[in-house]
């Protein structure tokens, strides 16, 4: 069965760009969102297997909406990506509930996928 995704960034091109590697790859897009609260109720009300969830959001930070979707019963994987690196943030990729981190500039469809396996 192939995997709903959800992808949350503020940068449309990015969105854009995102959608049509993992589409490309056989995932289904589920939906998009630009912030924090967007990311929630779409999450709520599309139950999507996977969030690929940017860092840095208008209205609040990622790791806080990964924190929030790792305590909720059968949530989805949650990969976060960031313009930054991984040690940028130190502890807080690793503490947040996330299966894992990718740079922008390294986003794949294999390093997605190695990620929710």
């Amino acid at each position: 069965m192939r995997k709903r995704v959800l992808i949350v960034d503020d940068h449309q091109p990015f969105r854009a760009v995102a959608r049509e590697l993992l589409e490309g790859a056989g995932y289904i897009v589920a939906g998009e969102a630009a912030d924090a609260a967007g990311a929630l109720a779409a999450v709520a009300a599309d139950a999507p297997d996977a969030v690929l969830l940017d860092v840095q959001l208008p209205d609040g930070d990622g790791f806080e909406v990964a924190t929030a979707l790792a305590a909720a019963a059968a949530g989805p994987a949650v990969v976060l990506i960031s313009s930054r690196e991984a040690d940028d943030y130190g502890r807080r990729v690793a503490s947040c509930g996330a299966r894992g981190f990718i740079p922008k500039s390294k986003l794949s469809a294999a390093t997605f996928a190695a990620l929710l396996e």
